[in-house]
């Protein structure tokens, strides 16, 4: 299979073996094989009941791994870690997932590439842009500029009630 590249959205919120949340990362990333570029670590508010804050990151990988043994890889990275599975949202040591892939998509039990939810997410799209601003989402055709985009710009107020008149 020819090299393809993929975007690894990285997370931490909860010191470990190697620091705090910012160290984390910094290890994660240095044990990721075929790193062609990192983002900065942005520090970014927590999502649902965890009240620490995220360090987050973005690094793009070559590889000749399809994505479900990419994605075994990243999982043994994350046991090394100590990250434990368990319940969605909350504070975790490191947290590696799949976002893009230059291949396109993939879908099977337990992996879906793109990343389902990343469009919505700004503590990826922030780091992805700096790195991949470029990058076409495969589902939508969009770059990742215009993702961030449609996803930061503000909300018009309203002007009135529909509906009401004079």
């Amino acid at each position: 299979m020819p090299r393809t590249s993929y975007a690894i959205a990285i997370g931490s919120n909860r010191p470990g073996r190697h620091g705090g949340p910012v160290r984390e990362v910094l290890a994660a990333i240095a044990a990721l094989d075929g790193v062609t570029a990192v983002s900065p670590i942005l520090q970014t508010p927590p999502l649902g009941p965890s009240k620490r804050r995220f360090a987050n990151a973005v690094a793009l990988l070559a590889s000749d791994a399809e994505p479900p043994a990419l994605l075994r890889q990243l999982k043994a990275i994350e046991r090394r870690f100590g990250r434990r599975r368990g319940r969605n949202w909350a504070a975790r040591v490191i947290d590696l997932d799949i976002v893009l892939w230059s291949g396109g998509s993939w879908g099977e039990p337990g992996l879906t590439v793109p990343h389902r939810l990343f469009r919505e997410r700004d503590f990826v799209l922030a780091p992805l842009v700096r790195v991949a601003p470029e990058w076409r989402d495969p589902v939508t055709g969009r770059t990742i500029r215009q993702l961030r985009a449609r996803l930061t710009r503000p909300v018009p107020a309203s002007r009135g009630r529909a509906g009401v008149g004079p």
